[in-house]
């Protein structure tokens, strides 16, 4: 069922028909399967790549480089991060040398987004965690491939009770449920396969 508002006025607004499709039709879900398993894809391989590199796993230097990079300021142009904020932020993590343990829970970030979304396991969560490192990675200044990863992040979180329909959300979902609940199913008739109106 779509998310529907009414007004002040008691107008109804409701979604659109191929949003509510999208992002509600157990259909929909074959839509989303290339694009959930492609983002994993490229979650698990870049994260894989990280666990055989000391500067990753052990010492935490390649991070360190980044976000050396990412905080200078330079003479002429414009600096890889644009708010001030954020800089600030990424300075006090370089001062209290968090790299040395941020670098591993990025490797580890990076591997269970990309196992979970290939599994379709808790596919909004892992999709949220995987637009959130994008989100961090595009403010650090690095673009890349990161906004498209982030827009694909975005659309999978909206359509997370469909995205992982064909995969392990179809067993986790009914069997876990939600924490804000669950309701039964409205009943269907057999001949026609309609849904009876709610009462």
């Amino acid at each position: 069922m779509a998310a529907n508002i009414v007004t002040r006025r008691g107008t109804l607004v409701q979604d659109p028909p191929l949003v509510q499709k999208l992002l509600n039709s157990p259909l929909a879900g074959l839509l989303w399967l290339p694009l959930r398993i492609w983002l994993g894809w490229q979650w698990l391989e870049g994260g894989w790549g990280k666990l055989a590199n000391p500067k990753w796993v052990q010492t935490g230097e390649a991070l360190k480089g980044f976000w050396t990079s990412a905080v200078a300021i330079p003479e002429g142009g414009r600096p890889a991060i644009s708010f001030d904020w954020y800089r600030t932020f990424i300075q006090a993590l370089l001062d209290a040398e968090a790299y040395t343990w941020f670098s591993k829970l990025v490797v580890a970030g990076e591997v269970l987004v990309g196992v979970a979304l290939i599994l379709g396991a808790f596919t909004g969560i892992a999709a949220f965690f995987g637009g959130f490192m994008n989100w961090n990675f595009m403010m650090a200044g690095s673009a890349s491939v990161n906004p498209l990863y982030f827009v694909i992040a975005v659309g999978l979180i909206l359509a997370w009770k469909v995205a992982g329909y064909y995969g392990a959300d179809y067993v986790l979902l009914s069997w876990l449920g939600t924490p804000w609940g669950r309701k039964p199913a409205p009943k269907t008739d057999a001949a026609i396969g309609e849904l009876e109106p709610v009462r």
